[in-house]
């Protein structure tokens, strides 16, 4: 974390609304006189696109090993950071990231059920003291979240799994959210303009 930018994370399952939601804060930034550098995981650099391409392509010819998955998750995560969230926060910039480490307690931790053990040696290992200033949540059902992502096209590797999957993905959300007081959980099965406005809500109440 930087004494400099912020960092502020928009999280959540397939079809809750992040990309809609990362305009609506982007603007709010904006509007503030922020310098605003917008980021995605996996990938936001061009080694980690490829990573990111690799991870979520649907027809690989052998089984993606959950641990696999999670240590190409955080080789792209790192360079990423190293090489711009660090850089725009020590800059003075204000930095929004489509999906960061929480990203991958839930998903891995809690849907690939490799617990929390391995990710939080990981995170220590790998990360250092970089944390978001805020993150928000944007919770759905995930029945609700994964219709909406397959109206949107074809499914990558990870959008293709059960529905068992995205149900304890969200139940490890929730759970750390309920841990951690930077995390604000934001009801996204509401109509959009109560989403933005609980949005922009969040982010004055954290003094954005």
């Amino acid at each position: 974390m930087s004494s400099n930018g912020k960092f502020i994370v928009i999280e959540g399952l397939e079809g809750a609304g992040k990309s809609t939601a990362i305009a609506t804060v982007k603007q709010y930034l904006e509007s503030r006189g922020h310098q605003v550098v917008c980021t995605r995981e996996p990938g936001g650099t061009p080694l980690a696109e490829q990573l990111r391409t690799l991870v979520k392509q649907a027809d690989l010819q052998e089984k993606v090993a959950p641990e696999t998955e999670l240590l190409l998750m955080y080789a792209s995560r790192v360079q990423l950071l190293t090489n711009v969230i660090r850089p725009a926060l020590a800059a003075g910039n204000w930095v929004l990231a489509d999906r960061h480490d929480l990203s991958s307690r839930a998903y891995q931790g809690g849907g690939r059920q490799l617990g929390d053990s391995l990710l939080d040696t990981l995170r220590t290992a790998v990360l250092g003291d970089t944390r978001p200033d805020l993150t928000l949540y944007l919770d759905i059902d995930p029945a609700q979240g994964l219709a909406r992502a397959a109206s949107r096209g074809e499914l990558d590797r990870i959008e293709q799994e059960q529905l068992s999957f995205f149900q304890r993905t969200r139940a490890k959300y929730l759970e750390i959210a309920a841990k951690e007081p930077n995390i604000v959980v934001i009801d996204a099965g509401q109509p959009l303009i109560q989403v933005q406005q609980a949005l922009r809500q969040a982010l004055q109440a954290a003094g954005v």
